[in-house]
């Protein structure tokens, strides 16, 4: 079949995000012997031309559309991205067949299918499941059985099976120098999968609580091709969770070094699974920056959330990140389940002693279907069960919900090291465009030790 394969994301902030997930896609679309032509939407300036253009141009038998977020899961300065999807759609329906699949449709996708007209939605991976319903529906058969497959009209779909091989992604398609130079780094996964429970993820429903790591020399070659074949010098490792297994991080940073590659790299970690040693070696195969899902400085407020590391643990690990030189950022989310003004200024204080490069705040915590986040929310009359979560609705902590906003913008306006989306600290649409102009590689947050003093920008 001709396909041809859309990537809806167009959010620039603060990185333009290279489509991987397609890229997985093509590999196993190619393999199965269909024709591909790819519509990134991300650099297009009328996504709604472009893509009547790209249906005129390449006569697809079905376009696929992939939603990589539902919205920006930004409070207060919320954005749903559900009426673009649902223009995208209407501009293909009733020409060709409209498929819609990606993380964020898999969030909800009984709803977002009905929401936006799609003929048909694919749930969770679709590498091993997208082959087979085309296989399915070149034959004019009922997709209805296939797992992960959801169809207009039905509440019920059988579950989506993990995939038994992840693969390498294949970037012909994409311009991939094109989000190097605008976004400073190319991503690159090792592995799917989360075993945590964090209140408020999605993560486990979204790859499966079962961790899946890619075969290291295929990581290797992946790395290689980025670096020789598109220049490529330096990487963002988009894991959940890089250090762990550590066992597997320790493998693939041998590997690294082993191949001599000349590229640095950042990685989301925990500090459960972090050693002098490990990092020693992290830092050693190219490792320059490291982000923290921390989420809060109060040790209530973490076994709230089901962290599953201490602060004492917090504080031995970002003390390993300054004794080792490289920079460290801190992600908070305040305004959960027990929040108060006391374990808000207790993440502000333990921020103050670590001193890490940067600290990323978010108020707020978005709620999805299906998380223990939501179980809250709906025990507490936050939410009901007619309330609508295609549209972006936070939890707020009662003690805190009237006034978190003018806090956290208080205490993080006496800091410079913080950025808070939503409340713009530190960060707008035209500060990023500025520090983009620098060619800097990386996260853009390692500038912060730049800056003199914070700065605030108008509420829009």
């Amino acid at each position: 079949m001709k396909l041809l394969l859309v990537s809806a994301n167009r959010e620039h902030a603060p990185y333009p995000v290279f489509p991987l997930g397609l890229a997985f896609l093509a590999t196993h679309l190619k393999q199965a012997d269909h024709d591909l032509a790819v519509l990134d939407l991300c650099f297009e300036a009328d996504s709604r031309a472009a893509l009547v253009v790209a249906l005129e141009q390449d006569q697809p038998d079905a376009v696929i559309i992939s939603l990589r977020n539902l919205d920006n899961v930004t409070w207060p300065q919320s954005i749903s991205y559900l009426p673009y999807l649902t223009e995208l759609v209407a501009v293909c329906k009733g020409k060709v067949t409209v498929i819609v699949g990606g993380s964020g449709f898999s969030l909800m996708p009984v709803e977002i299918l009905a929401a936006c007209g799609a003929d048909i939605g694919v749930v969770g991976e679709g590498e091993e499941l997208l082959p087979q319903l085309l296989h399915c529906l070149a034959r004019g058969g009922d997709p209805a059985g296939l797992p992960g497959v959801v169809l207009p009209g039905n509440t019920d779909f059988i579950p989506p099976k993990p995939v038994s091989v992840i693969g390498s992604p294949d970037r012909e398609l994409f311009d991939v120098a094109r989000y190097l130079k605008e976004g400073g780094m190319a991503n690159l996964q090792t592995k799917r999968g989360c075993p945590f429970s964090c209140t408020y993820c999605t993560y486990p429903l979204l790859e499966g609580q079962q961790m899946r790591t890619r075969p290291v020399g295929e990581i290797i070659a992946e790395v290689r091709s980025l670096v020789d074949d598109h220049g490529v010098d330096y990487l963002y490792f988009v894991d959940d969770i890089f250090n762990y297994p550590a066992s597997f991080t320790e493998q693939l940073c041998s590997a690294l070094i082993a191949e001599g590659l000349r590229v640095n790299w950042s990685a989301f970690i925990n500090p459960d699974f972090i050693t002098p040693a490990l990092l020693e070696l992290m830092q050693q195969a190219g490792c320059d920056a490291v982000e923290f899902g921390t989420d809060s400085g109060s040790p209530a407020m973490l076994q709230s959330l089901r962290k599953s590391f201490t602060v004492e643990q917090v504080r031995s690990a970002s003390q390993l990140c300054r004794s080792a030189g490289i920079d460290f950022a801190h992600y908070i989310l305040f305004g959960g389940p027990g929040e108060t003004d006391a374990t808000v200024r207790e993440s502000f204080r333990l921020m103050d002693d670590l001193e890490p490069t940067a600290v990323i705040a978010m108020t707020g915590i978005r709620i999805y279907p299906r998380t223990a986040l939501y179980q809250t929310a709906l025990t507490e009359g936050v939410i009901g069960p007619e309330t609508d979560l295609l549209q972006p609705v936070f939890y707020l902590a009662p003690s805190v919900r009237d006034h978190l906003a003018e806090l956290v913008i208080a205490e993080a306006m006496q800091r410079k090291n913080w950025i808070v989306p939503g409340l713009e600290v530190n960060v707008s649409d035209a500060m990023l465009e500025a520090l983009r102009m620098f060619k800097v590689r990386g996260p853009l947050w390692k500038l912060l030790k730049r800056m003199g003093r914070s700065r605030i920008a108008p509420m829009k």
